[in-house]
């Protein structure tokens, strides 16, 4: 098997969403005066992400569009415990949003594998980027991070109308790219979005887990490779270079 280009998820895998998101929402509540609303600080946090998660799963079902999972994250998020977002108008979460993002933007930061393993399969693979996001958001990240210029094509739900785990978004990548999906590898953070997801479309599929939180089992064959860190990621491709090292889990 030949892979000849990479098709890479965005947040959590190039860039750490997680890190930006707790750090930049963390400044908003405190700015906002709504820290006391809860018990602790990681607490607040972590309500933050749940609801993220539920409203990013409708917004994936096609239950909701990109502008309004971000109003109803808002209204969700104020409106337990206590009732403060229940009766925002649009206009008013979209402004409590902006703020969150001005303090999340702050600390936008790539993780450090990403820019040497770009630069090692700079000469031997073609790039994409498959995100479940909007392209407005994703091609302006991009941009700030300083990365945008390395990819070929930058497809995104909002836009395709499908988002991952589907087949078709994964498609819609290897025809952007104009190569069929074996000669093709697909890298993400998550085991079954992103993992399974693009297994099951017939990429090769690459499942960086670098904290070992998930506690998925990963097929011997046929399903997605699960790596530590970007540097094992030119040694599985067969890239022609001296960056990389042996997967930490085998």
């Amino acid at each position: 098997m030949s892979i000849r280009a990479v098709v890479w998820d965005v947040d959590d895998t190039l860039f750490d969403y997680t890190a930006a998101d707790r750090a930049g929402m963390r400044r908003h509540l405190s700015a906002e005066g709504l820290l006391e609303r809860y018990e602790t600080v990681e607490r607040a946090l972590a309500h933050w992400r749940e609801i993220t998660d539920q409203q990013w799963a409708r917004f994936s079902a096609g239950e909701t569009d990109w502008v309004g999972q971000r109003r109803d994250r808002v209204r969700v998020f104020l409106g337990s415990p206590g009732s403060l977002g229940r009766s925002l108008t649009d206009a008013e979460a979209d402004a409590w949003f902006d703020r969150y993002l001005a303090h999340y933007e702050s600390v936008w930061a790539l993780f450090p594998d990403v820019l040497p393993v770009l630069d090692a399969l700079a000469d031997t693979h073609r790039h994409a980027v498959l995100s479940n996001s909007s392209l407005l958001v994703q091609d302006r990240k991009l941009r700030v991070l300083g990365v945008h210029d390395r990819f070929e094509a930058i497809l995104c739900a909002a836009e395709l109308g499908v988002s991952k785990p589907a087949a078709e978004a994964f498609h819609a990548a290897c025809d952007a790219l104009g190569l069929p999906p074996h000669q093709v590898a697909y890298v993400g953070d998550h085991p079954e979005i992103d993992g399974r997801g693009a297994s099951d479309a017939g990429l090769l599929s690459i499942w960086i887990d670098r904290d070992s939180a998930h506690t998925v089992t990963v097929a011997a064959s046929g399903g997605p490779r699960r790596i530590a860190s970007l540097a094992e990621l030119p040694a599985i491709l067969g890239a022609d270079t001296r960056f990389g090292a042996p997967s930490t889990f085998g």
